[in-house]
C-alpha cells in the first residue's frame, strides 16, 4: 500500500522566514501519525502544508497520490481553534452538517443520507443533546467536539486534526481520542499534531520536528533520547528521565 503523504526535500517558508527546512518525511496509510516537536518547531506549518493551507518553497509533496491543493475533497482539517463569529446563530447541527456541503449537489439541499451522517457524527462525538444549542454558547470542550464531528462528516480518507486534545475537559479529550482511534479501523488515515509524548507514543508513526523533521518512523524508532534531546536541546537527558512525560497532561477547559 503507498504512503498516504510523502515528502522529499521539503521547504516551507511562512514569509521571509523558514518555518520548516530541507525534511524527508513518509505517513503510512490507514494509521495515527503524531507530528511532535517543541512549540515553533513547524508541527502546525507541516500540518498546513499537507492540507494544501500553504504551499512548499521547495522539494516534493505528495498527499494522497496528488500535489496538496486547497479544498482537497477526501482530507477534513480540524484548526486547533476555530472560531464562531459572534452572534451567529449558528446551532450545533448546523455546524456539522457544514462537513456535508462539498458533498451536496447544484440544489445545496441536504438529502436524507446526509441528514443521517449528520446525527451519526453527533452521536459519536455525544453531542447529539446539544444538537439545537449554539455553538456560540458551549464549553471550549464541547465546541471542539463539534468541529470533529464536522470533519467526519465530510466524505473523508484522511483526517487532519491540530493539537486536538490540547486544553480539553477530560470527557472530551476522552470522546476524541476514542475517534482518533477508531477512524483508522475505517481506512482513513489520522494525522495529528501534539505536544504530549505519550500521545505519540500512542501512535502508529511518528514525525518529529525541529525547524526541520529530526526522524519520521514508528514511536519507538523515533522517540529515543537521542532524538528529544536532539529536538528539545535537552543536553545529556538520562534515559529514565525521557520515559516521563516531558509535559504535564493535565486537561483544562479554556473556559474556566
Amino acid at each position: 500500500m503507498p504512503d498516504a503523504v510523502v515528502g522529499k526535500n521539503v521547504v516551507i517558508s511562512r514569509g521571509e522566514r523558514v518555518a520548516l527546512r530541507d525534511s524527508d518525511f513518509n505517513i503510512p496509510q490507514g494509521s495515527i501519525t503524531a507530528i511532535i516537536g517543541p512549540n515553533g518547531s513547524g508541527k502546525s506549518t507541516l500540518l498546513h502544508a499537507i492540507a494544501g493551507l500553504l504551499p512548499i518553497s521547495s522539494g516534493a509533496l505528495s498527499v494522497l497520490g496528488a500535489t496538496p491543493q486547497l479544498s482537497q475533497p477526501q482530507i477534513a482539517y480540524v484548526l486547533q481553534y476555530t472560531t464562531t463569529p459572534k452572534g451567529t446563530p449558528l446551532t450545533v447541527r448546523e455546524a456539522v452538517g457544514m462537513g456535508r456541503y462539498p458533498s451536496l449537489g447544484l440544489l445545496r439541499r441536504p438529502r436524507s443520507q446526509d441528514k443521517q451522517r449528520v446525527e451519526q457524527a453527533m452521536e459519536r462525538l455525544d453531542i447529539n443533546h446539544l444538537a439545537d444549542r449554539h455553538v456560540a454558547e458551549l464549553s471550549g470542550g464541547q465546541r471542539q467536539r463539534v468541529y470533529v464531528a464536522q470533519g467526519i462528516t465530510q466524505d473523508h480518507s484522511m483526517l487532519l486534526l491540530d493539537e486536538p486534545l490540547t486544553g480539553l475537559d477530560i470527557n472530551s479529550a476522552k470522546t476524541i481520542d476514542s475517534i482518533i482511534h477508531e477512524e483508522p479501523e475505517r481506512g482513513c488515515s489520522v494525522v495529528l499534531t501534539t505536544h504530549d509524548l505519550e500521545e505519540a507514543r500512542a501512535a502508529n508513526h511518528v514525525i518529529l520536528t525541529d525547524g526541520h523533521v529530526v526522524a519520521s518512523g514508528p514511536p519507538e524508532e523515533v522517540l529515543t533520547a537521542t532524538n528529544l534531546a536532539t529536538a528539545y536541546g535537552l543536553g545529556s537527558l538520562h534515559e529514565k528521565d525521557v520515559a516521563a512525560p516531558l509535559f504535564p497532561t493535565e486537561h483544562h477547559d479554556h473556559d474556566h
